[in-house]
């Protein structure tokens, strides 16, 4: 039997990996902001007893690759377009008009597609009723309600996947663009934003539109064409939904409350990592020590058998001094997972933008610096987002100043060591902001030198505010944490049992061990054994009357030598 494909497209921030996860019952990461997607993501799926791969495409705006992970989504689908694929776009229904520009592009590959509203709840919230009728008519697609974060919806997709893969393995599956985007094209009406090698094989793009027209031209006009039908196709009631959340607006993005509120939100996080951390750490610790005294009772108290020192030195001191961070880990993340479900993250990119264009970097840029708190690997990947080749190498450059999860528990165990504890959490805190003022200096230099050059203008959509779910934000703080201790339970068991053997081995005999510590303490305090004592004295004597010396002198002399020489022994 084929494998069929199930490709999910796109505008960014549209819940595309949402739907990804409920379908294949992936961890795929999920965020409330532009890009958290930045390369295409493959899973698995059965329906109906028939396997899918499904593909989640980087979000994209248009077809006409602005960016590399837009680019990434219009390589694929084109290469693509002729296998064994059902086109899933899936809309924002909040944003209907700005997402059909998409939709309109995406029909013109004549494939196979369903057209998803996600994100539905929020649409009646605000009082916007759809008409998938009218929908499903002028674009000839099945047009599906869907909310990705509950799973409804869900099932139905499913089920209209499963069938169109089968009309598509029977060949019944028709050419069906609709009649009005073909007039459309041969007037001219309609803008052909494909490339000249896809038109040239299809009958469904007209070779007379003008490939000339500028992009603003071409939009332009699809919107235009959108904007004659869209009142068709939804009524909007009066709602208060947006009311709501509009002061939260006036007072994350106020251009004089906006930076000190997020550096309250970044102080407040660490505050609550470790002063809230700390009961959490005290119960793992006498856990680790409960569970070191219980396996230790096996053996004898005066045992020195090797396997129980590999056990509990090794293995349970090495990883339990480990796991011991955990909550802080996972205090981090949840606090983080928060900020990014509600949309406070795209707010706090705007607020930074006002700072960061001053030192050379674009907003966007704070995006992968956030990501990079929790790993700087994904934080590199999404700088993929940034238009600018020299403003994504800065980002690229400054983004290992960021302190990754990782380095939680070094901080967690030398700043206790240092510092009493009332100062903990602002420590934390200092160290974060070190860092950023180190990469945004960084940041600074290298753009006035080696990656010097023009600035882009920052422009952002703000998604809407979400009230966190339970569910995601709990998912994506557990995920986490659990990298964190297949983390302790492969890399730090391997280097706890290799550090373990090290200051173990080699090991010497009880009593040469026993004669080479007596020696050097002796010898360290000044008392030199009695057998040796007469030898020394003799060859101090020697060595006075060669070099005219006193004999107490050269004694001394030798004394030092043989201290040194014992020492360097042991």
């Amino acid at each position: 039997m084929k494998e069929f494909q199930i490709v999910l497209a796109g505008n960014p921030n549209c819940g595309k990996s949402t739907i990804f996860n409920q379908l294949t019952g992936a961890r795929q990461h999920v965020g409330n902001y532009p890009g958290v997607t930045v390369e295409k993501k493959e899973g698995k799926c059965t329906i109906g007893g028939r396997t899918f791969k499904v593909v989640d495409l980087p979000g994209a705006y248009s077809m006409d690759a602005h960016s590399e992970d837009e680019e990434a989504a219009r390589q694929y689908l084109l290469e693509n377009r002729e296998s064994d694929m059902v086109l899933v776009n899936v809309v924002d229904a909040c944003n209907l008009e700005r997402s059909l520009f998409l939709t309109l592009q995406l029909r013109e590959l004549n494939v196979p597609m369903i057209f998803v509203l996600n994100m539905c709840d929020l649409a009646r919230q605000r009082g916007i009723e759809f008409r998938k009728g009218e929908i499903s008519e002028w674009l000839r697609l099945p047009v599906l309600e869907c909310v990705g974060f509950t799973g409804e919806g869900v099932r139905e997709m499913s089920e209209k996947i499963a069938s169109l893969a089968g009309e598509l393995e029977n060949g019944t599956v028709p050419e069906d663009v609709p009649q009005w985007l073909k007039d459309l094209s041969l007037k001219g009406e309609l803008p052909r934003t494909l490339p000249e090698e896809l038109a040239s094989d299809s009958e469904n793009i007209a070779p007379k539109a003008d490939a000339e027209r500028s992009e603003t031209e071409n939009a332009a006009l699809y919107y235009e064409a959108v904007s004659r039908i869209l009142p068709q196709m939804i009524s909007t009631a009066k709602a208060a939904g947006p009311v709501k959340t509009s002061f939260l607006d006036r007072l994350f993005l106020h251009r004089f409350l906006g930076l000190p509120l997020f550096f309250l939100m970044l102080y407040l996080i660490f505050q609550l990592t470790f002063t809230v951390g700390e009961y959490p750490m005290g119960w793992i610790e006498s856990g680790v020590e409960a569970l070191s005294e219980k396996v230790g009772s096996f053996w004898a108290e005066d045992s020195e058998s090797l396997l129980k020192s590999l056990i509990l030195d090794g293995i349970i001191a090495g990883v339990g001094g480990v796991v011991v961070f955990l909550p802080n880990i996972v205090l981090l993340f949840l606090a983080i997972s928060i900020l990014e479900d509600s949309g406070y993250m795209a707010r706090a990119a705007v607020v930074m933008d006002r700072f960061m264009a001053k030192v050379g970097l674009h907003g966007k840029s704070f995006i992968p610096m956030m990501v990079g708190f929790g790993c700087t690997v994904p934080g590199i990947m999404a700088t993929r987002t940034l238009d600018n080749r020299r403003e994504r190498l800065a980002t690229i450059f400054i983004l290992p100043l960021m302190s990754c999860g990782a380095r939680m528990p070094i901080y967690a165990l030398l700043i206790p060591a240092f510092f009493p504890q009332a100062w903990h959490g602002n420590v934390l805190f200092l160290v974060y902001v070190i860092g950023i003022l180190l990469a945004i200096l960084l940041a600074k230099l290298l753009r006035v030198s080696i990656l010097r050059g023009e600035p882009v203008p920052f422009v952002m959509e703000l998604p809407a505010w979400h009230m966190p779910t339970l569910r995601t934000v709990g998912v994506k703080t557990l995920e986490r944490g659990w990298i964190y201790l297949k983390k302790a339970g492969t890399i730090i068991l391997g280097l706890s049992i290799i550090l373990w053997a090290l200051a173990t081995f080699p090991q010497l005999p009880d009593t040469e061990a026993e004669k080479i510590a007596a020696s050097v303490a002796a010898e360290m305090s000044g008392n030199v054994p009695e057998e040796t004592a007469p030898a020394e004295s003799a060859a101090a004597e020697t060595v006075a009357d060669a070099e005219e010396v006193s004999p107490e002198d050269a004694l001394a002399a030798a004394q030092e030598e043989r201290i040194a020489e014992a020492a360097l022994e042991y």
